[in-house]
């Protein structure tokens, strides 16, 4: 008899679940849910980088989600599903009491941002990671070499210590912090004492400061001399930590009711989206696995042999993130497909505004109207920006419209948009923007290899890997690698599934599933070698721009602190 496995990919604005069958890799059923509240808006203010997500809106993604897929399959493949994994943006912690609830589930938090999960692009910590970075560079130890050397705003501590010293009602109510792939499996296995809760090794060791030569997290004097507000959090956190072919438990009789799932389905100990997507890709030792979405982030796994060695400037490197018993590595941009979603708004205000105040047309026709505007917008700028020549314009621009995640983090830095001229259109600026985040790809490509870290080839995946032509023939010759793309729309949720399915003690070890359940190719880029000595040549250009950015920057920064 055919069991199925369950992948839930908690992004960014939505949630999706995958219903897959375990012996083949065959996907059955997926569902997608927006979130509610996130798609208004609601506890988010982008000009000062916050960004916030209600616990509710995950909890009814979950409900909505797995009951739709339950319905689309029906009771018989449904009463053989026999694991669930999950995957989440990260770092995405959350205050939570002695039980394991988040603070915002509480009637006097339920309206309070600082009481709710805070997303990985929020950036409200800069200061305070900049602090962690000034302590371990004078601890006696410094607690943040296997994360590549420089801690980030968007990371756990950060979040933590800022919004401890935003707001002292949460400061007191906030027994310990979780990460959110850790309260979804927690949540489902009907959790009620966080002091039990099976914490990924994945967050841990990429964002938490967690290591085996550390004996887990740094010690509390570590944290207290940061600041005294951190007092006793590193007793009531934790110092084991888990590998997602482990269990976090088999879910509750009251969630198996709600979902219409069999109350023998086995849990499995969650991680980060990309690590679980590059696990659904069949990822291989040194290729580089880009998950290419609203960020990117770029996983390698490489055999544990031998002395490990501390790569500079990325996300960190951890022994199991990804596959069990091999070194999991992590890089990756702060913006990508959110550089073309932000250019996307800039043309598209006079759109909406215009059509929207016109007398012309009745108010049906101006929504027709706007919405092919907007389907249409990127796929025709992209046609034209392919037309382009290539540098022959002479706009240039930087990636750093979020930051920069790697290499090096530094989420002071903005984004830039330099060479315009009075010949400067909409497709020229376009094609300025999409290579500057190819070149900000390529800086990470130079970071492993000068540290020596081979890389065999790429593998991408996500909606801008399927979707865009344009960009990915741009990233082919910018690294001047072939790229594999990844058949499935949803390998993210497939590696969460295949997760599941080996908690569920479906298969031995992660390799195995991956060989039957991981997704195949759908296309391979190959770099047009007359393209890729034009990229080189701009790629330069970028670099001293990078330079003199950065200084001026950094410069202003200093000034106004």
């Amino acid at each position: 008899m055919n069991t199925y496995s369950l992948g839930l990919d908690f992004g960014s604005d939505s949630v999706r679940a995958l219903l897959v069958n375990t012996a083949t890799g065959e996907e059955l059923a997926t569902s997608v849910h927006y979130y509610k509240r996130w798609k208004t808006g609601m506890y988010c203010d982008p000009s000062k980088n916050r960004f916030r997500q209600h616990p509710l809106d995950y909890i009814e993604g979950i409900e909505a989600t797995i009951k739709e897929i339950v319905a689309q399959v029906g009771p018989k493949i449904a009463d053989n599903i026999v694991g669930i994994g999950v995957d989440t943006t990260g770092s995405t912690p959350v205050a939570v009491d002695a039980t394991g609830t988040p603070l915002a589930l509480l009637q006097e938090f339920e309206e309070n941002p600082n009481a709710m999960f805070v997303l990985w692009k929020d950036h409200t910590g800069i200061k305070e990671a900049e602090e962690i970075n000034a302590l371990c560079s004078e601890w006696e130890v410094d607690y943040s070499k296997y994360e590549g050397g420089i801690y980030s705003s968007e990371w756990f501590w950060s979040k933590i210590l800022h919004v401890s010293r935003q707001d002292e009602k949460v400061l007191k109510a906030a027994y310990s912090w979780v990460e959110h792939c850790d309260w979804v499996p927690f949540l489902l296995t009907g959790g009620s004492d966080v002091s039990n809760m099976k914490r990924s090794r994945c967050a841990a060791g990429h964002k938490a400061l967690w290591h085996p030569e550390f004996d887990g997290l740094p010690p509390n004097d570590f944290f207290v001399a940061l600041d005294p507000v951190l007092d006793g959090l590193r007793d009531r956190l934790f110092s084991q930590t888990y590998t997602s072919d482990e269990l976090a438990g088999t879910i509750s009789q009251e969630w198996a009711d709600k979902l219409g799932l069999p109350n023998d389905v086995k849990v499995a100990v969650g991680a980060f989206d990309a690590h679980m997507g590059a696990v659904g890709a069949k990822t291989e030792p040194y290729f580089l696995t880009k998950i290419m979405g609203t960020s990117t982030c770029d996983i390698l796994v490489a055999p544990m042999e031998g002395e490990e060695k501390l790569v500079k400037g990325i996300c960190g490197q951890v022994n199991g993130s990804v596959i069990p018993g091999m070194l999991g590595l992590e890089a990756g941009q702060s913006a990508f497909g959110d550089i073309y979603a932000w250019f996307e708004r800039v043309l598209a205000w006079p759109i909406r505004e215009l059509l929207n105040s016109s007398n012309l047309i009745d108010k049906s026709t101006k929504e027709k109207l706007i919405e092919e505007a907007m389907d249409k917008l990127i796929p025709e700028l992209s046609k034209a920006a392919a037309r382009e020549p290539i540098g022959a314009s002479g706009e240039l621009a930087l990636d750093w419209m979020n930051g920069r995640r790697t290499p090096d983090a530094n989420q002071n830095l903005k984004g830039v948009i330099a060479g315009i001229n009075l010949g400067s259109d909409s497709p020229k600026i376009f094609r300025a923007l999409v290579e500057a985040s190819c070149f900000g790809a390529k800086k990470i490509v130079d970071r492993f290899l000068s540290e020596g870290i081979p890389i065999k080839g790429v593998i991408a995946l996500g909606g801008v890997a399927k979707k865009s032509p344009f960009i990915m023939q741009m990233m082919a010759d910018v690294l001047n690698m072939p790229i594999k793309v990844v058949s499935s729309e949803q390998a993210c949720a497939l590696g969460a599934a295949i997760f599941g399915a080996v908690a569920a003690k479906t298969y031995d070890n992660v390799p195995d599933a991956m060989v039957q359940m991981g997704s195949a190719f759908s296309s391979v880029y190959e770099p047009n070698q007359e393209d890729v000595g034009e990229y080189d040549k701009i790629y330069q250009r970028y670099n001293e721009l990078c330079e003199t950015m950065e200084a001026h920057i950094m410069n202003e920064v200093r000034t106004d602190g």
